[in-house]
Parts: C-alpha cells; sequence; structure tokens
C-alpha cells in the first residue's frame, strides 16, 4: 500500500519563502555590483545569438542594472517590457500584502487570468521590437 504524500505544512512554505527571497536579494546584489555591460559571466541570450532578433527578455539584466542604480530612462530603454511589468507587479505585491495584512480576501498574488494576457503583450512586443520603424524598443 501507498503511502499519501506529505502535506505541505506552513513551516515549509515559510522557509520556502525565505529562501526565495535570499534568493532574489542574492541575485539583485550581483546585478547591482556587476554591470552587465562590461561583465563577461551574464548568460547571452540564446535567441538573439542564433537569429539576430532581440526577444521580449532582451536587455532585462542591463535594465534592472540601470533601476538599482536609478536610471529610469536608461531601464526604459534597455527593456520598457520588463520595468512595466515589474512596476506592476509590484503594484500587485503591495495590494495583496495590504489586503492580508487587514486580513481580507486576497486571491492569488499572479492570477491564471493575468497569464495569457501578458503573453500575448509580450509577443506583440517582441514583434515590434524587430521592426524597422520601432527600434527605439531595442536594447
Amino acid at each position: 500500500m501507498n503511502a499519501a504524500p506529505p502535506k505541505i505544512v506552513p513551516a515549509n512554505t515559510r522557509f520556502a519563502g525565505m529562501l526565495l527571497v535570499a534568493t532574489g536579494l542574492g541575485i539583485i546584489a550581483v546585478v547591482f555590483f556587476f554591470d552587465p555591460a562590461t561583465h563577461v559571466f551574464y548568460p547571452v541570450c540564446q535567441f538573439h545569438r542564433l537569429t539576430g532578433l532581440n526577444c521580449p527578455g532582451c536587455g532585462m539584466t542591463r535594465a534592472l542594472y540601470a533601476l538599482l542604480h536609478g536610471h529610469f530612462s536608461a531601464a526604459l530603454r534597455d527593456n520598457a517590457l520588463f520595468v512595466l511589468t515589474l512596476g506592476t507587479l509590484v503594484l500587485r505585491g503591495v495590494w495583496y500584502l495590504w489586503n492580508k495584512f487587514y486580513e481580507r480576501s486576497t486571491g492569488e498574488i499572479f492570477p491564471t487570468k493575468f497569464f495569457w494576457p501578458l503573453l500575448a503583450v509580450a509577443l506583440v512586443f517582441a514583434i515590434l521590437r524587430n521592426l524597422p520603424g520601432f527600434t527605439f524598443l531595442s536594447p
């Protein structure tokens, strides 16, 4: 007879959350201290390397570096989609924590209904940034 899989208890989810936060802070620290334009240990976009086209994520690390150093316009030039999506996610996270603090119904922090529109926007962004008239969207 097979035993039931162990249930996820709050202590395990707290540990996973702390591990996720620590990992995120570590990544942010590396990007803050090491400029992606001058250090070669950052991963290269394989889509761009193979096709010469920019994917929706091209310029994301440089945009994060610019944001961390307070250069908002440079971050928008590197990857506007990332900057706007990050801003939206931060606002959504603040809303989620606000409702959680006041013990209101929160639902999911990133509902599935947001996934398909975001994917469609990313696809349109990827197409536009590779067209000659929209070079301002390319990093």
